[in-house]
């Protein structure tokens, strides 16, 4: 088992920034990759960012490259999510996701583990 835990979210103006932290403990060995999703009510969970867990390559969706940045803190078994540029349509519930099968996968399907989400609100 791998248990994460979010943090970080709040109510940030439109233009302003953010970091989310994810931080995981357990058999955290069998993992590739982790990412970070985001849900509206209504909707099916939004791939953003990934990161390799060996050798830590990264990946973004379009609608958030060039204003996120996923990054990771081995000695503080951390996963980040710096947002910058926010726009209200970010307003969403973040959660952050191990997955054990394999590197490269953007379908909440593929994602093992999940974290409680931290809710992020942007006002305009």
């Amino acid at each position: 088992q791998v248990q994460l835990v979010e943090s970080g979210g709040g109510l940030v103006q439109a233009g302003g920034s953010l970091r989310l932290s994810c931080a995981y403990s357990g058999r955290t060995f069998s993992v590739y990759a982790m990412g970070w999703f985001r849900q509206v009510p209504g909707k099916t969970r939004e791939f953003l960012s990934a990161v390799r867990w060996s050798g830590g390559d990264t990946y973004y969706a379009d609608s958030v490259k060039g204003r996120f940045t996923i990054s990771r803190d081995n000695a503080k078994n951390t996963i980040y999510l710096q947002m910058s540029s926010l726009k209200p349509e970010d307003t969403a519930v973040y959660y952050c996701a191990a997955d054990k099968r394999g590197w490269g996968h953007i379908n909440e399907e593929s994602y093992d583990y999940w974290g409680q989400g931290t809710q992020v609100t942007v006002s305009s």
